[in-house]
């Protein structure tokens, strides 16, 4: 990497190097049972009910993930141009697109495993209108079937959804939402078990859902420290991994053990006083996915100004959007958790109501936004989102770049933007 593409992120906490080691692991690990054995698997998206595949035994790859590491290793440039040149517009959806674009590119000299395989399923909820588009042609160049579920209306408007999300699951998200989703989800586990062979079965999904809701607990806790500790204990570029990896393998034992521990290694910092910048003066939010392609954006400003980047999404996210009271309704209170994942993210007034509560909890000074040129859902509820901390008194710098293609982004211009933003504001 050149200091114009990305830099290399620092990581402060021993538990960091540990999810690292485990998700290159993993990667090794999944790459053996689905490119080498041939084990069937599937392509999903985040907000998708992942639940399912783990209590199956299926390797479930996430797009974003797939996305994120095609975009680490610097490759997203070349598949986006190679999608050009096969008459695909130039401002697709990145972060959906990617996968599509090293399918389509198709260079295994260059991709990483060479190419997925041929999954048993593509799976994704249709949140815009690119994703459809995106999934059926991605299905068809991988030789396999596109699983598409619904994205219902959300009437009900709650601001403060995350007040009550963990106990009032069903009239928070509406009943007739959660009912679409169990049904889906049984059509979906009917075609699994048909493709696949194995079974699923009820006993160790809910099992699966109380360790879940203990990895979120210690999650929440940690984000809870985070939050109120002065100075700031954990920088985001050890919030990321933290979370995200045993997200991706949440209620494993792996992923149970490694939250407490993060919880503790973060809890340990806060009663020592140790603070990720020597002299923190300013705290500030960062608002959409992460900058894949240079993650050490995020620290560039701690010596400098002691501007340090305390909120991302991913962590506090842990507490109100998985936890959940079974109640004997195993499936309902999965289908509770996915039917507005996206929603609560990305569109108002859920996500401007959420954030703008986040930044008063954590005594936020200013925000950075992540304006994907070209993805639409992100483009509107965000810049709304934008507008409510700007009037709840936080001032907000936005950036019209992309979380996975690096071609608008140069990390000394971004990090100088970022630093004149802060000296007009006031706040340097």
């Amino acid at each position: 990497m050149t200091a114009d593409t990305g830099q290399r992120s620092r990581k402060d906490l021993a538990c960091t190097a540990e999810a690292t080691a485990y998700q290159k692991a993993f990667g090794a690990d999944l790459k053996r049972r689905v490119v080498e054995n041939g084990e069937p698997f599937v392509v999903a998206q985040a907000d998708t009910p992942h639940e399912i595949f783990h209590v199956m035994d299926i390797p479930v790859i996430s797009n974003q993930w797939w996305s994120a590491y095609i975009s680490a290793k610097q490759l997203s440039s070349k598949y986006f141009d190679a999608m050009v040149a096969r008459g695909y517009p130039d401002n697709s959806c990145k972060y959906c697109s990617l996968g599509l674009a090293c399918t389509l590119a198709n260079d295994p000299a260059t991709a990483p495993w060479g190419g997925l395989p041929k999954p048993v399923a593509l799976v994704a909820r249709l949140t815009c209108d690119c994703i459809q588009q995106v999934f059926e042609q991605w299905a068809e160049a991988l030789g396999t079937e596109f699983f598409p579920m619904e994205a219902p209306a959300w009437p009900h408007k709650e601001p403060h959804w995350f007040e009550r999300s963990n106990r009032d699951w069903e009239a928070v998200y509406q009943p007739d939402r959660i009912a679409l989703m169990v049904e889906e989800m049984g059509d979906l586990i009917a075609l699994l078990e048909r493709r696949t062979g194995r079974r699923f079965e009820l006993r160790k999904l809910e099992a699966l859902m109380q360790r879940i809701n203990e990895q979120e607990g210690y999650i929440a806790e940690a984000a809870r420290l985070v939050g109120s500790a002065r100075p700031c204990p954990v920088s985001i570029a050890d919030q990321m991994p933290n979370t995200m990896i045993p997200q991706w393998h949440r209620g494993s034992d792996w992923a149970v053990q490694h939250a407490r521990k993060f919880r503790d290694e973060v809890a340990e910092r806060v009663q020592r006083g140790v603070g990720v910048a020597r002299h923190e003066r300013l705290r500030l939010m960062w608002i959409g996915a992460g900058v894949w392609h240079d993650p050490g954006f995020y620290q560039a400003l701690e010596e400098r100004l002691g501007a340090v980047f305390v909120w991302s999404m991913y962590m506090p996210f842990a507490g109100p959007q998985y936890i959940r009271e079974l109640r004997g309704q195993v499936m309902g209170a999965l289908a509770s958790r996915i039917c507005s994942m996206n929603e609560v993210l990305h569109l108002p007034p859920w996500m401007n109501g959420w954030m703008v509560s986040e930044a008063q909890r954590c005594g936020i000074d200013a925000a950075v936004v992540l304006l994907p040129p070209d993805n639409r859902l992100s483009q509107s509820g965000t810049r709304l989102t934008a507008q409510s901390l700007e009037d709840a008194g936080v001032p907000v710098l936005r950036l019209d770049a992309d979380m996975v293609d690096a071609k608008r982004w140069q990390h000394a211009t971004m990090v100088d933007l970022v630093e004149r933003f802060l000296r007009e504001a006031g706040l340097a």
